[in-house]
């Protein structure tokens, strides 16, 4: 499989731009738990899931960036030094934003064909766009030679998604991306930008169901979230000293000043307060071997991001009841920024078959429509496809 997507890209490329390319590719992610706490400095558990945006390169004779899109059929050229912040609205945004914050970062970039290819859905909550930044600004590094860190990689393409995608996403999406490990989760601590790795569980699947659902409103209702979070933290930093982000904030102390929150942003501080804890006791969960506790917690998490946070939707809230009735299933929650997208569930792997038909049939006789699903491996971060 994955020498005929190479081969088909090395073929496609060499007929665009008459070179032979080097081969980059970065994968998608689920998060297992630890939603809307990355941009609030707490912890989540992202995966690096087998969907891939792959990245095709060579460079070229003169200082421009050519890149062609096989997703959408469409090319842009531009010179890095004549770029400025600005936002086309289209995925033309990420390679623009990449380069920009490379060439102000002060890294010389080559001149360089691209050919992008991207298997992770796009709105589907599964981190197209960060895949798609990772890719490109991993390979530009590569053919450029720039002397840059995973780590570093990762801001370099959060400030290009918030200043040119205006999506003011937290750094989980590119961490995982650049960062992944096989086999396992990432706990990651998104202030100190630490992380190990969590081995999963041998005998489950991770399952996700895309509704197949994508609000126009999603982008704006994220940052909106975003926004409630950061004015909830700095009214709780008046009456609590030391108070940087909602990830600083107890349970105790949220309720201890509860009645200096309007109502809404209480909820909202609830949701990311105590969806810390639960990634805590996640982490101590896949430490200690328990996927009872794992399980449990998916579903507290994904009741706390319907009622607290009000990200979820009808089509969300189906999927994980209808897999909490499945036997087999140990926890389900959506993932994602929310308002459509994806599900994700830790099911047994013997069990895995019963579960996608009965979500599948149930899902398709109450929406009239069939969801999309995956069982995924826990893969790698960012890395360069070797030939054949």
């Amino acid at each position: 499989m994955i020498s005929e997507k190479a081969s088909h890209l090395r073929q496609k490329f060499q007929g665009l731009f008459g070179a032979t390319p080097r081969l980059f590719r970065a994968p998608g992610r689920v998060n297992l738990i630890g939603e809307h706490t990355d941009y609030n400095d707490g912890f989540v558990m992202p995966v690096a899931v087998d969907l891939y945006v792959w990245v095709a390169i060579a460079p070229r004779s003169d200082d421009r960036l050519v890149v062609h899109s096989l997703n959408f059929n469409e090319r842009v050229e531009f010179l890095p030094d004549s770029l400025s912040v600005h936002s086309e609205h289209n995925w033309s945004d990420y390679a623009r934003g990449v380069a920009y914050f490379l060439k102000s970062g002060g890294f010389p970039l080559r001149g360089a064909s691209l050919l992008l290819s991207g298997d992770v859905p796009m709105g589907g909550g599964l981190a197209s766009s960060a895949a798609c930044e990772v890719s490109i600004g991993y390979a530009l590094q590569r053919v450029s030679g720039i002397p840059l860190d995973l780590v570093s990689l990762a801001k370099v393409c959060q400030r290009a998604e918030h200043e040119f995608a205006l999506a003011r996403c937290g750094i989980m999406d590119q961490l995982i991306s650049c960062c992944g490990t096989a086999n396992s989760a990432l706990f990651l601590d998104c202030r100190s930008l630490e992380y190990r790795p969590l081995p999963l569980f041998a005998d489950c699947s991770l399952v996700v169901c895309n509704t197949k659902i994508k609000h126009a409103h999603a982008a704006g209702e994220y940052n909106a979230r975003r926004s409630d979070c950061e004015t909830g933290a700095r009214i709780l930093a008046e009456r609590l000293p030391g108070v940087r982000a909602l990830c600083d904030v107890s349970v105790a102390e949220l309720e201890r000043f509860r009645s200096a929150l309007p109502e809404v942003l209480y909820k909202r501080c609830r949701h990311v307060v105590t969806e810390n804890g639960r990634v805590l006791e996640a982490a101590a969960a896949l430490e200690q071997r328990d996927v009872q506790r794992l399980g449990r917690l998916m579903y507290e998490s994904h009741r706390s991001l319907r009622d607290d946070f009000e990200v979820s939707c009808a089509e969300l809230d189906l999927l994980v009841d209808l897999a909490s009735r499945c036997d087999g299933v140990y926890g389900s929650r959506m993932t994602g920024g929310g308002f459509g997208g994806c599900t994700v569930s830790l099911v047994k792997k013997d069990a895995t078959e019963h579960f996608l038909d009965f979500v599948s049939k149930g899902y398709r006789t109450q929406t009239h429509f069939a969801p999309e699903t995956y069982v995924f491996k826990a893969v790698a971060g960012v890395g360069e496809v070797p030939d054949d």
